[in-house]
């Protein structure tokens, strides 16, 4: 048998400490809680030793970047379905919110991505001057904001609006406009420009 024709649980006891195989091989899933890092994370929470959990970070870090290098193959943006073939490997088993800002040239792309903030997204954190300041040092035509939801729903919050609009205002005003705001959650997103939200309407219209 092939490590592909293995079932998860045998992929989970092969990653294990001999004392930790008992307790992997009765775990039902999903996935997604033993990849989540830190202390969240379903590895520590069903109390594996601490060999069993650096390994599987180690596989877990390890899909996570092959999945990132294959999405890289090609970097122009042209929507949201784009947006999430290249970040949703980084940031659906984050275990806290993460913005990042995806700075795109003239032909839409990709100049560079830098994390703006981590922890609750609030108006307060991600501020303008931080998201715009490595936009306009690297002379970006445009941008798309994204961020996760550690909970694995997309749907943004109201406070996900009022941030979107303050960023569509000053984007407007700079010169470099926010083209999308991209929610993230587990395996899928929500984007504002594909919904038609009014939150990235620079003229301030109200969201509903």
């Amino acid at each position: 048998m092939t490590v592909s024709e293995m079932p998860t649980r045998e992929l989970l006891r092969e990653l294990a400490g001999p004392e930790d195989r008992r307790t992997l091989a009765s775990f039902s899933g999903p996935l997604r809680e033993l990849a989540r890092p830190g202390l969240m994370g379903g590895a520590a929470l069903i109390n594996l030793g601490p060999s069993t959990r650096h390994r599987l970070a180690v596989a877990f870090e390890l899909g996570r970047r092959r999945a990132a290098e294959a999405a890289q193959v090609s970097s122009r943006v042209s929507g949201a379905s784009d947006v999430l073939r290249l970040f949703v490997p980084a940031l659906r088993d984050e275990p806290v919110e993460v913005f990042r800002v995806l700075l795109l040239d003239a032909r839409s792309r990709m100049l560079a991505a830098p994390e703006v903030s981590r922890g609750t997204l609030s108006a307060s954190l991600v501020h303008p001057r931080e998201v715009f300041r490595p936009a306009l040092a690297a002379g970006a035509a445009a941008v798309i904001v994204i961020h996760n939801h550690p909970s694995g729903d997309p749907t943004p919050s109201g406070e996900d609006h009022a941030v979107t609009r303050r960023l569509a205002s000053a984007g407007c005003l700079l010169g470099v406009p926010v083209l999308d705001h991209v929610v993230i959650g587990d395996g899928v997103g929500w984007s504002y420009r594909e919904r038609g939200h009014p939150a990235l309407d620079t003229m301030g219209a109200e969201a509903s």
